[in-house]
């Protein structure tokens, strides 16, 4: 048994999915279900025994407590977070509280579980905690890439408390022994991504025919790495990752962002082609950049290739048509997804820059 939390996001829904797939062993998926938390997602494990979802947020300590001491899991990996950059500068409390706060509860009601298992069991606990390349900040054009050494240096809301959490993390390992890893991934995309992220919106936003809204020049660099490859990067993390290390996720694939923007476009000219026969790359709109925004984000991943012989198995070519791909053959997740709340929150981060 594994403890999973977050895990109706993004990553965390993926990486559920996947394990169920792939392992005999069953998860519990704690999740609280905000807006990018979606059960739909799960819905082909309906009525799985593997698979138990319990509703509910890793800053409730006593909740925590009670399900590790019922399910007695082996492991905790913990994906829980708010992590949009743009609704961190919008509203920074709720990931102060979340990623800081809640991590720290999470911490010790996990402390004090493993304290108390018989010694086999408590040598063989895992803690995983995921987190993200922006707790390092940003890099000049020819800067080497983040290693794992790198300084933290984060520059937004949101970076600075998975900075927080990270500390936490490794304060938990070296004051009480807590047996805990670190990943630190870059961008994710593919399957049921939450369409305010860069290439849902595209994929949403062009089908739909709306602006597809490009930050500044467009120019700012990130590592593009394919959900599942990072998914297969954290079981093996678990699996065999040395005790208090980190160890960067990345896809090796360094892309400014217009040129994913304009990737996704050819694509969907080549699957999903307008009836005007018309490019859907006419509808790139050039906005005000957002307050502090990184130029470049690149993860160097050797360790990880050199420790734990892992490496990605996707390019950026393949993954991307297979994102692209999933998107156009799930308009209703799309559709569902797209609530009141969601459509306002578009409406407020993009609709009030100058174009």
């Amino acid at each position: 048994m594994i403890l999973v939390t977050g895990g109706a996001g993004f990553i965390g829904a993926n990486f559920v999915l996947d394990w169920v797939a792939r392992c005999n062993e069953s998860v519990v998926n704690l999740d609280k279900l905000t807006y990018a938390g979606n059960l739909e997602s799960l819905s082909i494990l309906k009525g799985n025994p593997q698979h138990i979802f319990v509703q509910g947020d890793i800053g409730d300590r006593l909740l925590i407590e009670r399900l590790l001491v019922e399910h007695q899991p082996r492991a905790v990996i913990n994906f829980a977070a708010e992590s949009h950059v743009d609704r961190s500068i919008h509203g920074p409390g709720e990931f102060i509280q979340t990623n800081i706060v809640g991590t720290f509860n999470l911490l010790e009601a996990v402390r004090v579980y493993w304290s108390d298992l018989p010694d086999t069991d408590k040598s063989a606990f895992r803690y995983l905690h995921v987190s993200t390349d922006e707790v390092y900040g940003s890099l000049g054009k020819e800067d080497p890439a983040f290693t794992e050494n790198h300084r933290y240096e984060p520059n937004s809301p949101y970076s600075a408390s998975k900075a927080a959490s990270d500390h936490l993390v490794r304060a938990w390992h070296h004051t009480y022994g807590l047996p805990v890893v670190t990943t630190n991934c870059s961008n994710n995309y593919g399957p049921h991504h939450f369409p305010e992220k860069l290439i849902p919106l595209m994929i949403v936003n062009a089908l739909a025919g709306k602006s597809l809204p490009v930050y500044g020049d467009g120019m700012q660099i990130r590592d593009w790495l394919y959900v599942k490859d990072h998914c297969s990067a954290i079981r093996r993390v678990l699996e065999v990752g040395r005790l208090g290390e980190v160890y960067n996720v990345g896809g090796w694939n360094e892309k400014p962002n217009i040129e994913i923007v304009k990737t996704v476009c050819a694509l969907l000219d080549e699957l999903r082609p307008k009836a005007d026969g018309s490019s859907y790359a006419t509808q790139i709109s050039y906005v005000s950049d957002r307050p502090g925004h990184d130029r470049r984000y690149a993860i160097d991943a050797r360790k990880l290739e050199r420790e734990l012989n892992w490496k990605p198995a996707e390019t950026f070519e393949t993954g991307i048509r297979k994102t692209v791909q999933w998107y156009l053959q799930n308009p209703e997740w799309v559709q569902n997804v797209q609530t009141g709340a969601y459509r306002e929150w578009l409406s407020k981060n993009y609709a009030e820059r100058q174009a």
